[in-house]
């Protein structure tokens, strides 16, 4: 077997350049003139296009899924205990699938994984509605249907992400995942309201149903595409000794751990803020739920602004390291000043900044692993890297845990810090992470 690159990303950009340029779109596929259209000039590329659609309809479809399953475990059973179990479960599968999935992701054709992944998130939603619709469904039903489809997801997941860069260039990969970044948040701020619409209008039975059309809608897309074949290395003859393997190349490349690292910073420091807003709005602010509406949605508002201005802007900045930090660092002062507030205005104004370089942070993060992460091992950092959603339960508990003896404001005030120190940090001690180029 080759030895892995070894984190001079001197040393590792070209060969990675080499290998994204080499399979990563058909020219012809490429709609001509379109490509100045600037924000969204990766949806010129055909394949890419497919894909986008296909992330934007499964999104809505899970959005619409989270509240609907929520709705229908708490109307049958009162129980807020099973609610949190619920969220709960929904979250294992990444941390103890994804690792696995990544190792299956580079080992297979992953377009008929994708349609393999679809096809059982169709078909179990349609189930879960037929078994709503008949009044049969117990609380196991959900838990186990939550179980399918989470585990789907945890394999969805780091898949959908291994294949953007095979459709577009690397001069466009950015741009595009920044506008998959865009697609997803705009369902984050669609799909629950709608699937709220749809319960009170149809009823839980029928939101399956919209689920599993959701996900049709994305096998077509999927069936359209065209992926070039995976760069694979010599294999080793177990699934264990293939994520020992990925392992290995992660732990060997100082700028690839880092990114996997700092990849944890939303899920344990960053995003437990968000658990706290009822806290926030009721002691602090004393204000009515329509306020806490208005804050939840705020993060969503954020992340659609910077996600355009990264798209539009992202081929002009070089060293997206700086883009990285500067964003985790402006994270943790949107928390400070969030902290600080004793009005709505003010603490919409932070919420809008922290959702907004929240996003623009992510998608950087994300960029940077693609660039960097020859195409052999894609699959099996994918899945390391996305570990860290299973980590957000244990973040939400964290922040729960020092509101009950700090309360919010110091709180989240200790989070901001704590994020502005580790983007200091890593400044200082990863300066691979400030050299790499696009």
């Amino acid at each position: 077997m080759q030895e892995s690159p070894r984190g001079d990303p001197q040393a590792v950009s070209p060969a990675v350049a080499d290998m994204v340029t080499a399979g990563a779109v058909d020219e012809e596929l490429v709609v001509q003139g379109s490509t100045r259209l600037g924000t969204f000039s990766s949806l010129s590329y055909v394949n890419y296009r497919h894909l986008w659609f296909g992330t934007v309809f499964m999104a809505l479809g899970q959005w619409i899924q989270q509240v609907t399953l929520g709705y229908l475990i708490y109307d049958m059973t009162g129980s807020p205990v099973l609610l949190g179990l619920l969220s709960t479960i929904r979250a294992l599968p990444f941390l103890l699938v994804s690792p696995v999935a990544g190792v299956i992701v580079d080992q297979v054709d992953r377009k008929k994984l994708l349609l393999v992944m679809q096809s059982i998130l169709a078909v179990s939603a349609f189930a879960m509605g037929f078994w709503v619709h008949t009044g049969l469904v117990q609380a196991w039903h959900v838990f186990l249907f939550a179980t399918i489809t989470a585990t789907a997801w945890s394999v969805n997941q780091p898949l959908r992400q291994t294949l953007v860069n095979k459709v577009v260039p690397r001069k466009a990969l950015s741009n595009a995942v920044a506008l998959n970044s865009m697609g997803f948040n705009t369902t984050k701020i669609i799909g629950p309201a709608l699937g709220g619409w749809l319960i009170e209008l149809f009823g839980e039975a029928d939101n399956f149903f919209v689920q599993g059309a959701a996900y049709i809608g994305v096998l077509f897309s999927i069936g359209r595409m065209h992926v070039p074949p995976t760069v694979r290395e010599p294999t080793q003859n177990s699934v264990w000794k293939n994520l020992k393997e990925g392992l290995s190349y992660v732990r060997v490349t100082p700028a690839v751990l880092a990114l996997i690292i700092s990849g944890l910073v939303p899920s344990v420091i960053f995003m437990p803020y968000q658990t706290l807003m009822p806290v926030f709005q009721k002691d602090v602010l004393h204000a009515g739920p329509e306020a806490l509406g208005l804050m939840l949605a705020a993060p969503g508002v954020g992340a659609i602004v910077a996600t355009l201005a990264l798209a539009t802007l992202s081929s002009r900045v070089r060293r997206k390291g700086y883009i990285l930090l500067g964003a985790m660092a402006a994270m943790g002062c949107c928390l400070i000043l969030l902290a600080q507030a004793t009005s709505l205005p003010i603490a919409l104004l932070a919420i809008v900044g922290a959702g907004g370089f929240q996003i623009l942070y992510a998608a950087t993060n994300m960029t940077m692993l693609q660039l960097l992460v020859p195409d052999a091992y894609l699959g099996r950092v994918m899945s390391i890297y996305m570990i860290n959603s299973g980590f957000s339960p244990a973040g939400a508990l964290f922040g729960g845990i020092m509101t009950q003896f700090f309360g919010a404001p110091l709180t989240i005030a200790l989070l901001g810090g704590m994020v502005v120190a580790m983007a200091v940090v890593m400044f200082f001690r990863n300066p691979e992470m400030r050299r790499i180029e696009t």
